[in-house]
């Protein structure tokens, strides 16, 4: 993010504007607005300085019909900030009035600009998204797909792009604020404000969302989804091809088949992959001994493991477990 110096360069002040769309998450506005105000409070000095924004008004009510009171409406707002984030409903239930899309459109040589849940749809219906890596709630995926061919999507929790920042909301936002302070003030301070909010861990960018198994799936056979949930309850002691094609009462070769024209892969790979991430999952957010971890998700020594691991991460799982 162009937007975020590393945390000795980092001027002393940094200016948000959070707008407050109709509707808006309040569980996203929080997760994002928290993390910078203890940053100020435990970091002993304004690193951030947060503001609230409306669009004619400055109450705006909440989806859970609670009313927020916002600091400015656009018409008195303040024309500099560094950031500015739109904090919005998904899917976008209205059309935004113009005014809104010229005055982000006027922000963005100077600030950048980022979308909570349903503000990304809003950041891509003013144009602002073109040719940027952006993510928002899954149920959005295909829809947005479709309508924003220009924008790259991804399933992230969040993507930190340049000067655009969006993000799944809800406590993505979370870990993309605590990210935020980690790149600009630090590992400690970050720390200590995930330690205050009680985040035992700070996800990472890349970390997917999780998207439920029919969804993932798409129109695919209900043979396939039930091949993938038998895969899943089976992490430890994994179930040859040949045994779960017996107890989805097909073939061998109907399955193989499945899972190539699906997932792009055959049902040995894609099962391997998935006690991968299971035994990835495990050493960042267990203290468990590796070779626990190894036996835990289906293999039979540690030397195994630690190859198959190495393979598809490129770093052993010791190794995994000195950058958590």
């Amino acid at each position: 993010m162009q937007h975020a110096p590393s945390a000795s360069s980092a001027p002393a002040r940094q200016r948000v504007g959070i707008l407050l769309m109709p509707g808006f998450s309040l569980l996203s506005h929080a997760s994002l607005i928290e993390p910078l105000l203890l940053a100020n409070q435990l970091g002993g000095q304004m690193h951030y300085q947060v503001a609230t924004l409306g669009l004619d008004d400055t109450r705006i009510r909440s989806n859970a019909q609670l009313a927020c009171q916002a600091d400015y409406s656009l018409d008195n707002a303040p024309t500099e900030w560094d950031v500015v984030m739109v904090c919005a409903p998904s899917p976008l239930p209205y059309a935004l009035p113009a005014r809104l899309i010229e005055w982000l459109r006027q922000r963005q040589a100077r600030a950048a600009l980022g979308g909570l849940g349903g503000g990304t749809e809003v950041l891509a219906r003013c144009g602002l998204l073109e040719g940027y890596r952006a993510t928002l709630p899954w149920p959005r995926f295909e829809a947005f797909a479709q309508a924003y061919p220009g924008v790259m999507l991804s399933q992230q929790l969040f993507e930190i792009d340049r000067d655009r920042l969006t993000c799944a909301g809800g406590t993505a936002a979370l870990d993309m604020s605590l990210t935020l302070i980690r790149q600009r003030q630090g590992d400690a301070l970050a720390g200590e404000v995930s330690e205050h909010v009680v985040c035992t861990r700070i996800r990472e960018a890349e970390e997917r969302q999780h998207v439920p198994l029919r969804n993932r799936l798409g129109h695919a056979p209900q043979s396939l989804v039930d091949a993938v949930q038998l895969m899943e309850a089976n992490i430890e002691e994994p179930l040859s091809t040949l045994e779960l094609a017996s107890h989805l009462g097909v073939s061998r070769r109907q399955l193989e088949r499945l899972f190539k024209k699906y997932l792009q892969a055959v049902p040995s790979r894609y099962y391997l992959e998935l006690r991968l991430k299971e035994a990835r999952r495990l050493l960042r957010e267990s203290d468990r001994a590796v070779g626990d971890i190894a036996l835990i998700t289906g293999f039979s020594s540690g030397a195994h493991f630690s190859t198959a691991y190495r393979n598809h991460f490129g770093m052993t799982p010791r190794e995994e477990r000195l950058v958590v």
